[in-house]
């Protein structure tokens, strides 16, 4: 039984990797092997009934508190993005006429930006969306594309509302709100290196598309308690150890009451059907994923891991672990890794959490970003992002460095 259970977990990993060859999304298949490996532990047990179901408990804690803070902000997130308020805020934000030089350096800091305030696949489809209008050549796409990719990933790793690995380190107790600031300076220092490399002998000027249009005082109102909620879920994190989640959920249920409020009449869209909206693969992906972690800790698989960091100085494991993430989803690494029970330093947490945030971005695999800019981009394919893989090691490199050098400081 140790050895099928084994067997099912290592199929579900490649399902994910193979996800685009068999056209079997990810959430699905993580999802029911996920599951099934718990019923069969529950049907056929190497332990007692009890340890599983505590094992199983302790699982769906850790899931729960996951779920209902990604289902928040991820309501909050297709809100905004289905009233085109996002949308029109981008292109506001950008003159009509520019260089590529600047425009690469303004959709650098935007994907830093918005990733870090939204989920990276809201983050990713904003950023492809307005590289697609700007109707640059092969070449220029594929650069800009690179680019949005790293960004993306990048932007999210200091905030945890900006991604998942961030937030799971957060809610281990690994590292406080005010460590996770120390990560804002080098992830822009890697993402402006990038923009940097990809710009060399560019300089042609274009023309941006304008597409204003009205935008409605409730969804302004929305945008407003977004904000506050964000601001408000740190400041209680910090100033009375509020769970996030909580925090985060307060904010959610403001918004529909407000929403109602400002729509008395019986006959305006119910606010709730955003709920719809959301990403609904990504959380079922999450449940099935970390399901099959807390297996893998049942099976006491992951102290193999930390065979690693037994050859390695942990910062270096820590590296290795990002590259890591590029071929394995960061969700599963990071989950072994905080179950497994590795002790490591604020600043070797940090560097763990740059790492698995960002070393996705070395391959066009490694992160929902880059799934999405695959699929969603005639130009971007697996061998043709991988012409600019020495300019990501390298990009990547010094954002590593940087936050080793500024934490330990």
């Amino acid at each position: 039984m140790h050895v099928l259970l084994l067997s099912l977990i290592g199929l579900a990993f490649v399902l994910i990797i193979i996800e685009d060859l068999i056209h079997l999304n990810k959430a699905k298949s993580t999802l029911f092997i996920g599951t099934l490996v718990w019923i069969l532990a529950f049907v056929f047990p190497e332990h007692s009934v009890a340890h599983i179901k505590e094992g199983l408990n302790e699982n769906l804690l850790d899931i729960a508190t996951l779920w209902l803070f990604l289902m928040a902000a991820m309501t909050f997130v297709a809100y905004l993005n289905q009233q085109g308020l996002i949308t029109q805020l981008v292109y506001r934000l950008l003159p009509t006429k520019l260089t590529l030089r600047t425009l690469m350096i303004l959709m650098a800091l935007m994907g830093l930006m918005f990733s870090s305030l939204a989920d990276n696949i809201t983050a990713s489809l904003i950023m492809l969306s307005l590289l697609t209008s700007l109707k640059l050549d092969k070449k220029q796409t594929l650069k800009f594309a690179t680019l949005i990719v790293f960004a993306v990933n990048s932007g999210g790793v200091s905030l945890i509302t900006g991604d998942v690995t961030t937030l799971m380190i957060f809610l281990a107790g690994k590292v406080d709100i005010t460590d996770l600031f120390l990560l804002i300076g080098p992830a822009c220092a890697g993402v402006i290196s990038l923009a940097l490399l990809l710009m060399w002998g560019t300089n042609e000027e274009v023309t941006l598309p304008k597409f204003k249009r009205p935008i409605a005082t409730v969804d302004k109102l929305i945008a407003v308690l977004f904000l506050l909620t964000i601001f408000s879920t740190l400041f209680m994190s910090v100033a009375f150890s509020v769970p996030p989640v909580l925090t985060f959920l307060f904010g959610l249920s403001v918004m529909f009451i407000s929403h109602r409020l400002f729509h008395r009449s019986e006959k305006s869209p119910d606010i709730l059907e955003s709920v719809r909206e959301i990403e609904f693969d990504t959380l079922l992906f999450f449940l099935g994923v970390l399901l099959l972690v807390g297996m893998l800790k049942e099976l006491s698989v992951l102290e193999f891991l930390l065979q690693l960091y037994d050859i390695l100085p942990t910062y270096l494991a820590n590296f290795v672990v990002g590259i890591l993430s590029a071929l394995v989803d960061n969700v599963p690494l990071t989950a072994a890794i905080l179950k497994s029970g590795i002790s490591m330093s604020t600043a070797e947490w940090l560097g763990l959490t740059y790492a698995v945030g960002v070393g996705g971005s070395i391959l066009i695999i490694g992160s929902a970003a880059g799934v999405i800019a695959l699929s969603k981009l005639e130009e971007v394919s697996f061998i043709t992002y991988l012409r600019f893989i020495h300019w990501l090691l390298l990009a990547y490199t010094l954002g590593y460095v940087s936050v080793m050098f500024i934490a330990n400081l």
